[in-house]
């Protein structure tokens, strides 16, 4: 059976692949457009440069080497549903910047306009085979593009399936393993509560601190006060120091000698007695030798 549907490279696209092959640089493939031929199915013509009756041009939604064969590489658009005049869909262009680089004819599908009562989300995708593919650049703008179901859930799969999953550590958040240890030093698990609890009573046994008295150890308040009769608080080197500093005022009582101007009470009046009388008066009470 003669192959009806099929995509070449054009002569502009085939030369510029050799030459970054050859010289080890790379196609930046960036958009896709799309004709209807004006309703002909086309054939696909090397020369080409643009196509016949162009509908719509818009970036690539998704450029990738096949998984399954890795000398293919996958570009996809998806053109919206209120995107793209009513018609069929018969050329699509792939382009490399101002340059057209592959084109192909497809089976025509219609899409309709949301105006007619129905719209649907279209899907172009394109397959290049090639012998190097490390000479095109697989990179797409994704602030300007869709991605579609079936690229979402391949990814999340992918991601599920690999072990691309950062750890977490003392400065970013990240994945960590659960530990029941109580006597680990790690930084890099996560306690369970049954290790907080654990810890926890372990605490609860642990001595717990009292009121120090006269007769135990313990925790004690500090005052600063000099006229205290407390036996529950502790003095600061404060009051030591004030009480040090009145008793440095007083004489020692290994050196009577007094200084400045002392002075002592006056006694009574009628209890003065001279001495001459003092001295009689004791007379009396002295024993006679």
């Amino acid at each position: 059976m003669t192959v009806k549907y099929y995509a070449i490279l054009t002569n502009q696209g085939a030369a510029r692949l050799a030459n970054a092959t050859m010289l080890g640089s790379k196609l930046n493939l960036t958009q896709m457009a799309v004709g209807d031929a004006n309703g002909v199915l086309p054939t696909p013509d090397p020369a080409q440069t643009k196509l016949i009756n162009q509908k719509r041009i818009a970036p690539l939604n998704l450029l990738s080497v096949d998984p399954n064969n890795q000398s293919q590489i996958i570009a996809e658009q998806i053109i919206p549903e209120n995107e793209g005049d009513s018609g069929s869909v018969r050329l699509v262009f792939m382009m490399m910047k101002v340059y057209s680089l592959r084109v192909a004819n497809c089976p025509e599908t219609y899409k309709p306009q949301l105006q007619e009562g129905s719209g649907r989300t279209q899907t172009i995708r394109m397959i290049l085979v090639v012998t190097n593919t490390e000479a095109i650049t697989l990179k797409i703008d994704p602030s300007v593009v869709l991605a579609t179901r079936k690229y979402v859930d391949d990814k999340i799969s992918e991601h599920e399936q690999s072990r691309r999953h950062p750890d977490a550590s003392l400065t970013v958040k990240g994945f960590t393993q659960l530990s029941s240890a109580i006597n680990s030093e790690s930084e890099t698990l996560a306690a369970t509560p049954k290790a907080v609890k654990a810890a926890y009573d372990l605490a609860n046994e642990k001595y717990t601190a009292q009121n120090a008295t006269t007769t135990q150890k313990g925790i004690v308040q500090l005052s600063s006060a000099t006229n205290s009769t407390s036996e529950t608080l502790a003095a600061t080197p404060k009051a030591v120091k004030a009480v040090m500093d009145e008793t440095n005022k007083k004489a020692p009582l290994n050196s009577p000698a007094l200084t400045g101007t002392p002075t002592t009470p006056t006694a009574p009046q009628g209890l003065i007695v001279p001495r001459s009388q003092a001295r009689l008066s004791l007379w009396p009470r002295l024993p006679h030798l």
